[in-house]
């Protein structure tokens, strides 16, 4: 099985380079924009961390014709180039914006500061003069204040200009024009505040891409660079591959990577495929079984005819998916969009009929009605309506940090209150991900320690898995160790060596059946280890079977406990996604208390048991620790890493890592969650009703432009001081323990 997307991107001919293309909202103004000219919206595809657009091959476009399409929505488009040669793009626009909005805090830091020593003292700095008096700003602090909203709407005013264009206000245009509406009546203070708070979040937006796109990269090294081509004449060659056909032949050594997806044509290997299937176990692969990009080969060197092309691989698949799940707004995202849409064109089309109406129909003082429709512009101006969400999830974040949480953004912080299932990965989430042998069974006449000293023997010097575990096993029980001699490796069988000078074997059950060694009373033990989910090591000799060990992935001492703690706290449905097999995938599930279990998935179908999921209880959340959950992850509401055991890749791809790898923080992140939401919709509750209550008082006269601003300030504060009552959230259990 591959993941295979039928408008597949890396598929599309024409594909660009979009510079700018850093969330969602640029997307939908591309999308706006080029439909037109390819057919429609459906004939475009994004990967917004990367920064690609492809257009379906179909539509009949020209380059021009995208280059300017896309000038008009405020970016930069450029034909795309291999992502590999491309590691260092977007750091260049990254740097501008922090670049910028650092000047900005500068410049309004140093104005204010400049203000406050020439009025000596900062109550007039804040323009306190009295309730609707202007005041006068020494030509020095109108320069540093102005400079200082230049810089704060170097990216805003593009993005404003376009919404002004096609008519469409947000909030881009609000901030714009209550920022020039603040500089026409003198607030050049509040001006420059507004303009420095929004750089401060498009370099926050830019930088988490940064991380998002990091992780990508991290993904696409998997995979290595070249891949040795096998010629008819029995040559290799070293080729990219991007350069291999379908159907050509290439050799991967003991330990390397595999560079492309393919059939085993020659040779037999076990090969690690936990960066795409998270199997806990190498798998024994032979002539007819299919390999994957990124996967790791074992002890045997294999022959390996190509079946996909290269941007067509399992691998490059996770890597599409990720990006492109990126594109999916938040429904918090989509919330503030909505108000925004009807907010932004109500408030400035009530602040045109308060100056226009006044004036023209009743004949009113023209200064007066300008005075009050830009008092309305000013408590219009979203400030503590922007505030009220950042500053509370800035404080849970805070305090979901301390308490071993790390929560990548705001959406990411409101999500799991609204969780109604979560699917878990098996191998290092609801398990430790390390192999531990729990059973030692000796035969004919042997004893534990004796067996165990055997078995090491003949696995001391491997770096397997299982080798790993006896031996370690054997080593905490006080078994000396003295490697065997002759020692050989029986590719996907086992191994065979000469320990005190009798040869011994050791390895699977079909290893055992080729020794034509194997007893009822053999066979009968073998189906009942290997029935509850372990993996059973079979050692013997020339004459007999000398006993049986068997090992597990042991389920974590916290993870029943925490699944019970998740039912109490609301969540309906726990499931474990998994590509183990399905004996040792039940097993695991039923000691951990999962009601459902799917095993032996790739990539692809854990995504499409994901959106089943999806589809049937809405908010759905994915814990898992490998690349290969990445995917599942971005379709998920919400994607939770394991982030001790987790892949560096894996945890930069999540939404949420549990640091000290502690599941009990999952019931804890929930009920932190609801307790975040419940401020955030306080404060926006809030900040609303004083916008209500002014605009009211504006209408009737009775506002003025520094009553406007402090309630607009005390509303930002009052908002401030209620979210920042998450700093002292703690996590009790954890405390108590």
């Amino acid at each position: 099985m591959t993941v295979k997307d039928s408008n597949d991107i890396a598929d599309a001919r024409m594909q660009f380079k979009i510079h700018g293309m850093d969330c969602a909202e640029e997307v939908t103004a591309l999308k706006r924009e080029l439909g037109p000219f390819v057919g429609g919206e459906q004939n475009l595809r994004f990967d917004l961390v990367s920064g690609r657009l492809a257009i379906a091959d179909a539509t009949e476009v020209s380059q021009d014709v995208v280059f300017a399409a896309v000038a008009r929505a405020g970016m930069k488009a450029e034909i795309w180039r291999d992502a590999r040669a491309d590691s260092e793009d977007g750091s260049g626009p990254r740097r501008s914006r922090t670049m910028v909005m650092v000047a900005s805090g500068v410049l309004l830091l140093g104005g204010f500061s400049m203000h406050a020593w020439l009025s000596k003292g900062v109550t007039a700095a804040f323009g306190a003069e009295g309730l609707g008096v202007p005041h006068a700003l020494p030509l020095g602090v109108r320069l540093a204040y102005g400079l200082a909203i230049v810089a704060g709407g170097w990216y805003v005013a593009p993005r404003a200009v376009y919404a002004l264009r096609r008519l469409r206000p947000d909030m881009n245009l609000l901030m714009i024009v209550a920022v020039v509406g603040a500089v026409c009546i003198g607030e050049w203070f509040e001006a420059a505040t507004v303009s420095f708070l929004f750089a401060v979040s498009l370099s926050l937006e830019s930088w988490s891409l940064g991380r998002a796109r990091r992780a990508v990269e991290a993904l696409m090294t998997l995979a290595p660079p070249t891949v040795r081509l096998l010629r008819e004449t029995g040559e290799e060659l070293q080729v990219s591959p991007d350069q291999m056909p379908i159907g050509a032949r290439f050799v991967v050594k003991p330990g390397e990577r595999f560079a492309l997806d393919g059939l085993v044509h020659k040779g037999a290997s076990e090969v690690n495929q936990a960066p795409i299937t998270g199997e806990s176990l190498p798998v024994t692969k032979a002539v007819g079984d299919e390999v994957f990009a990124g996967t790791i080969n074992g002890d045997g060197a294999l022959v390996v005819e190509c079946t996909k092309a290269a941007g067509n691989t399992t691998l490059a698949g996770i890597v599409r998916m990720v990006g492109e799940a990126r594109t999916r707004r938040a429904p918090s995202e989509l919330w503030v969009d909505t108000f925004a849409r009807f907010y932004t064109p109500v408030v400035m089309v009530l602040a045109l009929l308060v100056l226009l109406i006044p004036t023209l129909v009743f004949h009113g003082a023209w200064p007066i009605w300008i005075y009050r429709s830009l008092v309305l512009l000013v408590i219009a101006c979203p400030c503590a309506l922007v505030i009220s969400t950042p500053v509370s999830i800035a404080a849970a974040l805070a305090a979901s940090a301390r308490n071993g949480v790390l929560v990548k953004g705001g959406e990411f912080m409101e999500a799991p209150a609204r969780l109604n299932a979560i699917a878990f990965d098996k191998t290092g989430t609801l398990t430790t991900g390390r192999l531990e042998v729990v059973e030692v069974v000796p035969l004919s006449g042997h004893d534990e320690a004796g067996l165990l000293a055997r078995a090491a023997a003949l696995e001391v010097r491997s770096e397997h898995p299982i080798a790993r575990a006896i031996v370690a096993h054997a080593g905490s029980r006080g078994v000396s160790i003295r490697p065997a001699d002759d020692v050989q490796i029986v590719q996907g069988k086992g191994a065979a060596g000469l320990f005190e000078g009798k040869r011994y074997w050791l390895g699977s059950h079909r290893y055992l059946e080729e020794q034509n060694q194997e007893t009822k009373d053999v066979h009968q033990r073998l189906q009942s280890m290997g029935h509850s989910g372990r993996t059973v090591v079979v050692i013997g000799n020339e004459s007999h079977v000398c006993g049986l060990i068997a090992l597990a992935d042991s389920v974590r001492p916290d993870a029943r406990r925490s699944l019970e703690k998740l039912r109490a706290a609301g969540i309906k449905h726990t499931i474990v996604l998994t590509g183990d097999n399905r004996s040792t995938a039940e097993a695991i599930g039923r000691e951990a208390g999962v009601d459902e279990i799917r095993a032996e998935l790739l990539p692809a179908d854990k995504v499409t048991a994901i959106e089943s999921l999806v589809a049937k209880y809405d908010h759905v959340a994915m814990v898992g620790d490998g690349i290969n959950d990445a995917p599942a992850m971005s379709r998920a509401t919400i994607g939770i890493a394991m982030g001790a055991v987790g892949s560096d890749a894996a945890i930069e791809a999540a939404d949420i890592a549990l640091m000290s790898d502690d599941l009990s923080k999952l019931p804890w992140l929930i009920q932190h969650s609801r307790r975040t939401l419940a401020i955030v919709r306080q404060n926006i509750a809030c900040s609303l009703a004083v916008k209500a209550l002014f605009v009211v008082l504006t209408l009737v006269g009775t506002a003025s432009l520094w009553s406007a601003i402090a309630a607009d300030m005390g509303a930002s504060l009052l908002v401030i001081v209620n979210g920042l009552r998450l700093l002292s959230v703690q996590d009790d259990s954890a405390s108590r323990s």
